[in-house]
């Protein structure tokens, strides 16, 4: 039976609905970088997933051709992820747009009026046994094969380490009342929040929007968080 890194690592993609803190470990992903709101038709949002899917099925399909891959095993591609935020100009008009300066938190990971203003990082997590070497085989395969420059997805390792999560269940545009708890919960643990520019806002997408109906939507959010006062 393929491995399948939900199931396996439930602490991590099945958290449950109310927040909780976790230490999440370096991990490796693809990775395309973009600007702009992910609804628009035909965006950058859209190819770039389109191109992280044709990666990642091309390393999991590896074991049907020449290329052998060093510690193989049949797995599920894991679900699509994503890192959000807002440039520094963007943040200092939301700010300048609130009565309390207090409000920082409620900027720094995204303002969801503004998604013509997002900034975000696309990923899928590839098992640990796949190298940089692998990585640039599956590009060249698959540029070859299909015809489609895949020159903007990237091999990354990420390492997000103390973090804030809770499973979200419905629309995105209501992911709000659902961060607001996330806040609450990070600050009665004797926590804050860890935004800089290597921590970002992190969803994890579990359902398959084209077939899923919005209010059954599950997403896992997931936020950096310190010490407070570190």
């Amino acid at each position: 039976m393929a491995f399948d890194y939900k199931k396996e690592y439930k602490e991590f993609y099945l958290p449950k609905k109310k927040p909780e803190i976790v230490e999440i470990p370096t991990m490796k992903f693809l990775a395309v970088r973009g600007k702009g709101d992910p609804n628009e038709e035909g965006g950058a949002y859209k190819e770039a997933i389109g191109l992280l899917y044709g990666i990642a099925f091309t390393i999991k399909m590896s074991y049907k051709g020449d290329h052998r891959i060093e510690g193989y095993f049949d797995y599920v591609v894991p679900p699509l992820e994503g890192f959000w935020w807002q440039g520094a100009r963007h943040t200092a008009d939301a700010l300048a747009r609130t009565d309390r300066t207090d409000r920082r938190e409620d900027v720094c990971g995204i303002d969801y009026a503004h998604k013509e203003t997002f900034e975000w990082i696309s990923v899928i997590r590839v098992p640990e046994f796949v190298t940089k070497a692998d990585f640039e085989w599956a590009v060249a395969e698959a540029t070859q094969k299909k015809k489609t420059d895949f020159s903007k997805v990237e091999f990354l390792s990420i390492t997000e380490g103390l973090c804030v999560q809770c499973m979200h269940i419905g629309p995105y545009d209501d992911e709000p009342a659902t961060i607001r708890q996330m806040d609450e919960y990070v600050k009665a643990q004797g926590y804050e929040l860890d935004f800089t520019d290597g921590r970002r806002h992190h969803e994890i997408y579990l359902s398959d929007v084209r077939r899923c109906a919005p209010e059954k939507l599950k997403t896992v959010i997931r936020h950096p968080v310190k010490a407070a006062g570190e």
